[in-house]
């Protein structure tokens, strides 16, 4: 933890989704799984292509460290599906993988502890709460709503909101404008690196959780403090 951090107040919490809020590899494992079927059609060698792309285990369907499904905005993997299968990259392209994989993580969602509890209790003690995810924005508020958190949370952005992506600084200033809280006394909570490299971009806070595929080592030289969860962060908050 760094000294900085210690001493600056949080008054804002901008929340990752996948990996922080939802288990990433119980949702999106299956999720993909179908998506990809889909889209290979029934022809195997576009269907083992997609897996290479993905750094995706089709036996347990999950996904590697390294697959940038994890973090990536959908133009970065839509282009290596784009590749694999042998169709342009266009934005009609990506639209229809926003649609079938926000189709298909809605049904598939699982979420990491209890969210609603963590963050309405946050609300209740008065922190300003947003989301921050390189999903599509429309799957990010179908997320929300089967979780019922579209009513806590004051700002939700994704890669597509405007805002630019993670790792960009754009959303988290943005985030911090929105509430009328000053970025130094903002927090981003993620699992990711890019979740982190966004909140040092913007000179927020960066909390890293281990509850996505990323490991304490690969998320230690870019976070101010590491939490197992982030059910620990209201004990965390309490003790700073």
């Amino acid at each position: 933890m760094t000294h900085s951090c210690k001493v600056r107040p949080i008054r804002a919490i901008l929340f990752d989704k996948d990996g922080t809020l939802v288990d990433f590899q119980r949702t999106f494992g299956p999720a993909v799984h179908e998506v990809m079927q889909h889209l290979a059609g029934g022809d195997r060698a576009a269907w083992d292509r997609l897996v290479a792309v993905s750094r995706f285990v089709e036996a347990d369907r999950r996904f590697m460290p390294d697959s940038p499904l994890i973090a990536e905005p959908t133009g970065v993997y839509g282009a290596l599906w784009a590749a694999a299968l042998g169709r342009p990259a266009s934005a009609a392209f990506l639209a229809e993988i926003d649609r079938l994989l926000g189709d298909a993580t809605t049904r598939h969602l699982a979420a990491i502890g209890d969210p609603r509890a963590l963050l309405t209790g946050l609300a209740a003690r008065g922190y300003r709460l947003g989301l921050l995810t390189n999903d599509a924005e429309m799957t990010a508020r179908a997320h929300l709503r089967k979780l019922k958190l579209d009513n806590v949370l004051e700002f939700v952005a994704g890669y597509d909101s405007g805002f630019g992506a993670k790792p960009d600084a754009g959303p988290v200033l943005a985030f911090a404008q929105a509430v009328g809280v000053p970025v130094s006394e903002t927090a981003v909570v993620g699992d990711s690196v890019l979740d982190l490299a966004a909140a040092r971009a913007a000179g927020a806070i960066a909390i890293g959780v281990l509850t996505g595929p990323a490991s304490s080592a690969m998320l230690a030289p870019h976070a101010d403090v590491l939490l197992d969860s982030p059910a620990e962060l209201p004990a965390w908050l309490d003790r700073r």
